[in-house]
C-alpha cells in the first residue's frame, strides 16, 4: 500500500470529494482517482461509494481510515526519529585505576566512533573512592572493584589476587614483606594486610603510590611486591607465589542506575559488558618460590 495512495484516500475521505481532495493536495482529479482505485485494487476492496454529487466511505473503507492513519503517522514516527539530531551529552564514568590500559582505551574508541557528540567525563582512581562518589551522585557509572562484601552493581567477572614482582624478585624469609600499595582506602592493600596478617607474617610499606603507572614503576625499581588482578597485571611484572600466602578472588562489578534502552549510556553499558575481562598475557610466568634469598655464610 503506497503512502501516496493512503494520503489520497484520507484526503478524500476527509473532504468529502474527489475535486476537493484534489485542490488540497494539489494533483489533478484523473490522479486522484487513480490512487484510489490502486489502493482498492491492492486490498480487493471497496472502498467507496461514488455518485455523482457524493463519495462515502463503504465499510471496508472505514476500516481502512484507520489503518491509513497508523500507517501514516508509524511512517512519520520513523522519519521523525532518524531526522532528529544526533544525540549529544555526557556520561560521567568512574573506572578503577587498574582498567585504565590498552583494554578501556578500546571501549573508549568504539564509545567515540557509535557517539562522536557524546563526552565521556572519564574519572580514574581507587574503586571505594568512585563507589563513594557515584552514591554522592557524582558519577553516572562506576567500572571498579566490588567496594565490598554486599553486591553493589553488576558483576562483570571474578578474578584472582595475586603477588606481582619483577622476574628478579627476591623474598628474604624472616624479613618484613616490603610491600608497594595504593594509599588508603584500597581493596588491594586491604586484601594484601589481612592474607599477612592470617599467616603471621610481617610487613612493611616500602612504597605509596595512587597511580598505576607509578604503582608499577616502584615494583620494577624493587622496591617491593604488590598485589594485583591476574588479569591486570602490568606488562614486565610477574605473579609471584612461593613464599607469600595466598589471596582472596576479586569481583570487578558495574554500579550506577539503570540506564535507559537505546541512550549512549546504555550503549557504554552493553560495550563494557561485551568486553569482558582483559586477557591475561602469557607473558606473566609464575615464580614458583620467589628465589628466597639465603643470607651469605661469610
Amino acid at each position: 500500500m503506497d503512502p501516496v495512495w493512503l494520503r489520497t484516500f484520507l484526503e478524500v475521505a476527509d473532504s468529502g470529494g474527489f475535486s476537493r481532495a484534489a485542490r488540497a493536495l494539489g494533483l489533478g482529479q484523473p490522479a486522484v482517482s487513480q490512487h484510489v482505485r490502486k489502493l482498492e485494487a491492492a486490498v480487493g476492496r471497496s472502498l467507496l461509494v461514488r455518485d455523482s454529487h457524493t463519495v462515502e466511505l463503504t465499510g471496508d473503507g472505514e476500516a481502512m481510515v484507520g489503518f491509513a492513519r497508523g500507517i501514516l503517522g508509524r511512517q512519520q514516527q520513523a522519519l521523525d526519529y532518524f531526522a532528529g539530531p544526533e544525540p549529544s551529552g555526557r556520561v560521567r564514568l568512574g573506572v578503577s585505576e587498574d582498567l585504565v590500559s590498552d583494554w578501556f582505551s578500546q571501549i573508549a574508541q568504539r564509545f567515540q566512533r557509535m557517539h562522536p557528540r557524546v563526552d565521556l567525563d572519564l574519572t580514574a582512581g581507587l574503586s571505594t573512592p568512585l563507589h563513594d562518589r557515584l552514591e554522592r551522585g557524582e558519577l553516572d557509572m562506576a567500572l571498579i572493584k566490588q567496594p565490598g562484601s554486599e553486591p553493589s552493581g553488576r558483576l562483570l567477572w571474578r578474578d584472582e589476587l595475586v603477588w606481582v614482582g619483577t622476574p628478579d624478585t627476591r623474598i628474604v624469609p624472616g624479613d618484613p614483606v616490603p610491600l608497594v600499595v595504593y594509599p588508603e582506602p584500597s581493596i588491594t592493600r586491604a586484601r594484601a594486610l589481612s592474607a599477612l596478617e592470617r599467616a603471621q607474617r610481617s610487613w612493611r610499606v616500602s612504597c605509596t603510590a595512587d597511580r598505576l603507572n607509578g604503582l608499577s614503576m616502584a615494583v620494577r625499581a624493587g622496591l617491593g611486591v604488590a598485589v594485583f588482578a591476574r588479569s591486570v597485571v602490568p606488562d614486565g611484572l610477574v605473579p609471584v607465589r612461593g613464599g607469600l600466602p595466598a589471596l582472596d578472588q576479586i569481583e570487578f562489578v558495574l554500579s550506577g542506575r539503570i540506564p535507559v534502552r537505546g541512550t549512549p549510556m546504555s550503549a557504554l553499558v552493553d560495550m563494557i559488558a561485551a568486553a569482558g575481562r582483559p586477557e591475561v598475557a602469557d607473558a606473566h610466568p609464575e615464580i614458583a618460590d620467589a628465589r628466597p634469598e639465603v643470607a651469605d655464610a661469610h
